[in-house]
C-alpha cells in the first residue's frame, strides 16, 4: 500500500485535534486516508485535487462498503482537503467538486474504473460521475433512482442500470435528456459492441437499463430493430467440482468459511443468499432453509443438509453469544436492517432472530448514526479463504462462491434428480436456466435404436 508522507499524517491528525474528532474515530479517519491516498497513487490522481474524491467513494461502493461507511470515507477525505498545506489551487478545485456533489450519500453505481483515453470515446473505458452531468441529466437520474425504488428493485440493479445512465448521457454529452431518440439508443449500444468489445450479457445488461429509462423517465418506446451490432453470445459451461476436489478445498478452509462453503454446496445458494442469512432463516424443526429477498425479490426453501444439522445449530448458538457481548457496548445500535424491517422498531436490530448467520468479526461505525452496528461477512473475505484454499488443494480450475453453487445442480442432476425440481431449489425462473447444468454431466442415453417393449 502506497502510505501518506508522515508530514501529511501529521497534520492530518492535528486537523482531526482542532475539529474536535475524538480518539475513538481517530484511527478510522487515518484509515480512510491510507486507503484514499493508495487509491490515487494507483489510479494517477492528484489526492489534493477534488475530483479525485468519487471516484474513490464509487471504488468503496464496488467493493460492496456501505452508506455508513462511504460517509465515514469521504469526511475523512473531507478533513484532508482542508489541511493548510494545500494550495489555493487545489482548494478552488475541491470547492466546485463538493458543490457539485453536494450531500447525497446514496452509494454510487458500480461502474469500471478504467480511464479513458484521450483519443477514444468509447463507453467500455469511461467512468463518468454525478458532479460530470448536467443539471437536466443528474435530475433525470434522481428521477430514475426513485421508480427503480418505487418498484422496490433489489441496491445492485439501481447501481448497475444507474451506472449504465450515466454512461449513456456521457456518450452523448452534447444532448439533453428530452433530445434522447431510438438513434441515440442504437449508437450507444453499438459503440458497446464495436468498440468496447463487452459480452452479449453486458451490453444486454445495458439495454435493460436504457429502456426502464426511455420507457418511465422519458415516456416514450423505442425500437432498436436489427440495425445494432450485437456483441456475440458465448456459450458458457460452468465451473464444477468433483467430489474429491470438494473434499479438498473444504479440508483447507478455516472457520467459518468451511461452514459457508458447505452451506453454499449443500443448499446451493447464491454468494449473496448465504451470507444474507440470518437466525431466522434456520427452520430446525422441518430442516429448512429458507432464502428471503433472494434474486428477483423471491423467497424459496431448500432443504437444509442433515449432515449441517448439528454444525448450523452450534453456529446459532455463537452467534447468541456474540450478541451478549455486543449489548454490553453502549453505543451498539443492533444489526443492519432492511429499511422495511428497521421503521418498525428501533429494538428489532438487536432482537436474536435477527441476527447474521455469518457475522463480521468487527462492529461498523455509523457517523450519521453514532453507533456500531454488526455486519455480514464480507464477500472478499470468502472470497479470498476460497482462492487460497484451491491453491493448497492444487486444483487447476478457476473455482469462485459460484461455482459450489455450479457444483451443487450438477451433482444433483448426476443423481438423477428431477431438472423441475433443481429448478425450483436453485430459484430459476426459466427452466432454460437450469438446463445449462445438462452440459456438465455425461449423457447415458442410449444411441442404438431399440423398441421400448425391450427395454
Amino acid at each position: 500500500m502506497h502510505a501518506p508522507p508522515q508530514n501529511v499524517v501529521s497534520s492530518f491528525r492535528t486537523q482531526l485535534a482542532a475539529k474536535q474528532i475524538g480518539a475513538r474515530y481517530e484511527p478510522h479517519y487515518l484509515k480512510w486516508l491510507r486507503y484514499y491516498w493508495d487509491f490515487c497513487v494507483n489510479n494517477h490522481l492528484e489526492p489534493q485535487e477534488g475530483t479525485s474524491l468519487e471516484p474513490f467513494i464509487d471504488k468503496l461502493s464496488q467493493k460492496g462498503q456501505g452508506a455508513g461507511l462511504q460517509s465515514q470515507a469521504r469526511k475523512a477525505v473531507r478533513v484532508f482537503y482542508e489541511l493548510p498545506s494545500l494550495t489555493p489551487r487545489h482548494h478552488a478545485k475541491r470547492v466546485r467538486s463538493l458543490t457539485r456533489v453536494g450531500r447525497d450519500l446514496t452509494p454510487p453505481p458500480k461502474v469500471p474504473m478504467t480511464p479513458l483515453s484521450a483519443t477514444s470515446k468509447s463507453t467500455a473505458f469511461q467512468h463518468p460521475g454525478d458532479s460530470g452531468l448536467s443539471a437536466d441529466w443528474r435530475q433525470a437520474l434522481n428521477n430514475y433512482s426513485n421508480e427503480i425504488k418505487v418498484r422496490h428493485y433489489s441496491p445492485k440493479t439501481l447501481s448497475s442500470y444507474a451506472g449504465w445512465v450515466k454512461r449513456f448521457a456521457v456518450f452523448h454529452e452534447d444532448k439533453a435528456p428530452k433530445e434522447m431518440s431510438a438513434e441515440t439508443a442504437r449508437a450507444f449500444l453499438t459503440d458497446l459492441a464495436v468498440r468496447g468489445k463487452v459480452a452479449a450479457s453486458t451490453q444486454n445488461q445495458a439495454f435493460n437499463a436504457l429502456l426502464f429509462l426511455y420507457r418511465h423517465i422519458l415516456k416514450c418506446e423505442f425500437e432498436l430493430g436489427d440495425s445494432v451490432v450485437r456483441a456475440k453470445t458465448t456459450k458458457y459451461i460452468p465451473t464444477v467440482l468433483n467430489h474429491e476436489e470438494l473434499e479438498r478445498v473444504l479440508e483447507n478452509l478455516t472457520f467459518p468459511f468451511n461452514l459457508v462453503v458447505s452451506v453454499l454446496y449443500g443448499c446451493g445458494l447464491r454468494h449473496s443468499e448465504c451470507l444474507n442469512l440470518r437466525v431466522n432463516s434456520l427452520d430446525f424443526d422441518q430442516e429448512l432453509v429458507i432464502v428471503h429477498d433472494g434474486k428477483g425479490k423471491k423467497d424459496r426453501s431448500v432443504p437444509m443438509p442433515k449432515k449441517l444439522k448439528s454444525e448450523l445449530q452450534a453456529q446459532v448458538e455463537r452467534v447468541a453469544k456474540l450478541l451478549e457481548r455486543d449489548l454490553q457496548v453502549a453505543d451498539f445500535g443492533g444489526v443492519f436492517l432492511p429499511q422495511s424491517i428497521a421503521n418498525k422498531s428501533s429494538r428489532v436490530a438487536t432482537e436474536f432472530q435477527w441476527q447474521w448467520l455469518f457475522p463480521a468479526k468487527m462492529l461498523t461505525l455509523v457517523p450519521d448514526e453514532g453507533c456500531y452496528r454488526r455486519y455480514h461477512n464480507y464477500d472478499k473475505h470468502v472470497g479470498s479463504a476460497i482462492r487460497a484454499a484451491v491453491r493448497k488443494a492444487k486444483i487447476p480450475k478457476r473455482v469462485t462462491a459460484h461455482t459450489f453453487r455450479h457444483t451443487f445442480a450438477s451433482h444433483l442432476l448426476r443423481a438423477n434428480v428431477d431438472l423441475r425440481t433443481i429448478q425450483q431449489m436453485l430459484g430459476h425462473s426459466d427452466i432454460r436456466t437450469t438446463m445449462i447444468y445438462t452440459h456438465t454431466v455425461q449423457s447415458r442415453t442410449k444411441k442404438e435404436m431399440v423398441s421400448p417393449l425391450d427395454l
